[in-house]
Formats: structure tokens, C-alpha cells, sequence
């Protein structure tokens, strides 16, 4: 990682798209695949549900634009 010295893992950023709890729950699942004592979905919910914080701003921008039309 060129930002930090600790290691971050890369399933967490699959988390960051807003199909709350789904794409959570995918990356746990392939986590624990890998390692059984990997524990990532408390860690895979932030990512997540910031994805759907942003997609609500993003959709308020977009309808700001298109209602001021």
C-alpha cells in the first residue's frame, strides 16, 4: 500500500458499492473462504453503507439539475 504502512484488505473496497447488506455479506463470505479467522463484516459495513450515503447525494445533485431544467 503506497498510502499507508498498515495492510488493508482488498475486500473491503468491494464492499463500497450500495447493495446494503448483499455485497457485505459477499465479501465475509470470500473472506472466510480464505481465512476462517477473518471476521470482515462489521469492517465490510462501513464501506457499504457509505456507498449508499454517497449514491443519495448523487442522486440529490442529479435532481437538482434536472428539476432546475
Amino acid at each position: 500500500n503506497l498510502c499507508s504502512k498498515n495492510k488493508i484488505n482488498p475486500l473491503i473496497g468491494s464492499a463500497g458499492v450500495s447493495a446494503v447488506p448483499m455485497a457485505a455479506r459477499v465479501s465475509n463470505k470470500v473472506g472466510l473462504e480464505s481465512d476462517a479467522q477473518n471476521f470482515l463484516l462489521m469492517h465490510a459495513m462501513g464501506p457499504n453503507v457509505a456507498g449508499v450515503i454517497g449514491s443519495a447525494i448523487a442522486a440529490g445533485v442529479m435532481l437538482k439539475y434536472v428539476l432546475a431544467m
